[in-house]
């Protein structure tokens, strides 16, 4: 006989088993490579590298040299930890990428490089950016809103930089251009360690609410 409650109780394991198999992640930075930004951005985005890396995570990102993206890259590596650069040829022959990266994978375009990234993440933490930043945050956002990507999405918001745009999304729910469920599609850290704990934490999302990806 076909036991009912079966589906219920594996749903209920399913974070505790995400965690157990997950407490060494591929994590995806999505990040600045402006480095003319206010000192606070990038001490947060060095402590979050070191952090990554301490903790034995492998640190993914865009490859840019500069800005957050190259401290926490520079801290990650300084701390021993594992980096995966992700880049798209222009960018190469422009001479932009981070020379250190442990594995630098080069793919033809930008659209490529974000599919790549999402590929390799087992969670995706926006760090302060610009539209670049932005574009691929809301992009990850609207792929798990989607069903397409069922991982943790969490955004660092350092000294308040996201408030804005989250302020926006909770505008988008209530007035109906989105369901009010999705707004649990991300998490939003104040601290680096508070990010990877969000990380470690938050389950997988359930792709069965694509259905209710149209109001």
């Amino acid at each position: 006989m076909r036991d009912e409650g079966l589906g219920a109780r594996l749903a209920a394991l399913r974070p505790a088993f995400f965690l157990l198999f997950l407490s060494k992640m591929t994590i995806t930075l999505y990040a600045a490579s402006s480095g003319q930004v206010p000192e606070i951005y990038l001490r947060d985005a060095a402590l979050l590298g070191e952090l990554m890396a301490r903790e034995g995570h492998t640190l993914v990102c865009g490859a840019g040299r500069t800005g957050l993206m190259g401290a926490a890259t520079d801290a990650a590596l300084a701390a021993g930890g594992e980096t995966i650069g992700v880049i798209p040829e222009f960018m190469i022959e422009q001479g932009w990428q981070h020379r250190a990266m442990t594995r630098l994978e080069v793919v033809p375009d930008m659209h490529r490089r974000k599919e790549r990234m999402a590929e390799l993440a087992n969670a995706c933490i926006a760090l302060p950016g610009g539209v670049g930043t932005l574009e691929e945050l809301l992009e990850i956002i609207t792929w798990k809103q989607l069903g397409l990507f069922l991982k943790p999405v969490v955004v660092l918001n350092t000294d308040g930089y996201f408030d804005p745009l989250l302020a926006m999304l909770a505008r988008a729910a209530e007035q109906r251009f989105m369901r009010a469920e999705h707004t649990a599609i991300w998490c939003v850290a104040a601290t680096p360690d508070e990010a990877l704990r969000l990380c470690r934490e938050t389950p997988l999302w359930d792709s069965s609410v694509r259905k209710l990806a149209a109001l």
